[in-house]
């Protein structure tokens, strides 16, 4: 290991150098976790981060301003990337494709989080075949107010599903508040009929848990339940993958289970530091994998035998061709922060006051929206709970943050 004259690293993994630039920089202040030393845990448990993310097309998230700051999405792989990171093309709907990294070792994985990269972003396909996912994913999310017991209910359902149309699924925590689960198949469908397998798969775990599980799309319509997620199978979708640490001020990792341990294991137990501890003492559960590759043949099969889902209704009348709502939602603000989002929250709930009362957890809804780089935040109240004479009306937003403003002055 040699110092570089810059405050820099230079690290000899897998036979390649991989410079860290700033490696004692404090990323998690909570554990007092460095730049190195999440370098350091990437290339202990590398054998199974590479088990889920080795080999796919990456999505960089980086957290270049530390995790208090939202990170940036970069698709295109940076011009200067070193010879041990491959590259491939993916090609999007809307007409534009981006040359994304491909991480296949050790070094790979320090090179990314040199780069701010805290968590994996990996896409469902193999470089070598872009077109048909090897994947296929469902994230267990929960709503407001839904606590860890109702996912492990639904989760344990979901893996019954699977085992009933031929298929393995492998639970993980998210890292935030949900679980994945992951499926591997043969690439023999289409991303198209990835998604309709899994979105078949989210149907019947609603149809076998009513009121626990929701396969409904519009989050204003899922209740406190938990949403079975299947839009992460669409072309554009990554998600964190196994042994990704996520931005949590405890540097919570996203970690494979074991089914037995999954009604008694919580996702704050599952940390840089246990994660290291619980890698080096019983290895990857989620080793077999790749051994497990199944067939979409009987969820298919199921979609048919269920028919087409429910669509949201559409149009609202005004022109727009937006979709209109069949619940009285009213937008509180646009903001390019949570905090922001949840200041706006606080401001609306002090000036509606009487109103606050009826809203159950799961009628407040801060979400994550992605933009062309970046989140942002949109801030939106349910008021089906609400007396119909105490509503309010839709107001002016406290804040009106333009997402893609940035986008069209680049274009002018």
């Amino acid at each position: 290991m040699a110092a570089a004259k810059d405050d820099a690293e230079v690290l000899a993994i897998g036979g390649h150098d991989v410079r860290v630039s700033h490696p004692g920089k404090v990323v998690f202040p909570e554990p007092g976790l460095t730049k190195l030393d999440l370098v350091r845990y990437y290339v202990a448990v590398a054998d199974g981060a590479l088990r889920g993310a080795g080999g796919r097309p990456m999505v960089l998230k980086r957290f270049v301003k530390g995790i208090a700051v939202e990170p940036f999405f970069q698709k295109r792989v940076p011009e200067n990337h070193p010879d041990f990171i491959d590259t491939a093309t993916l090609h999007y709907a809307r007409g534009t494709s981006a040359e994304e990294a491909v991480v296949r070792d050790a070094a790979g994985l320090a090179w990314v989080v040199n780069l701010g990269c805290l968590d994996l972003n990996p896409h469902p396909v193999r470089a070598e075949d872009l077109d048909h996912p090897d994947e296929l994913r469902v994230d267990l999310d929960p709503m407001p107010g839904v606590d860890w017991s109702q996912i492990v209910d639904v989760a344990m359902i979901a893996r019954d599903v699977l085992e009933d149309h031929g298929l393995v699924g492998w639970p993980k925590t998210s890292g935030s508040r949900g679980m994945h689960l992951l499926v591997r198949i043969a690439p023999d469908w289409t991303y198209a009929e990835v998604r309709l397998a899994a979105e078949t798969l989210a149907r019947e775990v609603e149809r076998r848990a009513p009121g626990l599980a929701t396969a409904r799309w519009w989050k204003e319509e899922r209740g406190e339940s938990v949403f079975v997620d299947f839009n992460q199978n669409a072309k554009d979708r990554t998600v964190a993958s196994a042994y990704s640490v996520r931005p949590l001020p405890d540097a919570r990792v996203s970690t494979p289970l074991d089914w037995s341990e999954v009604p008694t294991r919580r996702p704050e137990e599952f940390t840089v530091a246990t994660v290291l501890e619980r890698y080096a003492e019983l290895g990857d559960p989620h080793a077999g994998i790749d051994d497990a590759v199944g067939r979409l043949d009987g969820l298919l099969r199921l979609a048919e035998e269920l028919g087409p889902a429910e669509k949201a209704p559409r149009g609202s009348g005004d022109g727009s061709g937006r979709r209109q709502s069949s619940m009285p939602l009213i937008e509180v603000a646009r903001t390019e922060t949570k905090p922001e989002a949840l200041e706006a929250l606080d401001r609306w709930k002090a000036a509606h006051a009487g109103v606050v009362p009826h809203l159950s957890p799961a009628d407040v809804m801060v979400d994550g929206m992605r933009g062309s780089s970046s989140l942002w935040y949109r801030v939106r109240v349910n008021l089906q709970h609400v007396p119909e004479g105490e509503r309010p009306e839709q107001e002016t937003l406290l804040v009106d943050y333009d997402p893609w403003e940035a986008v069209r002055n680049r274009g002018s």
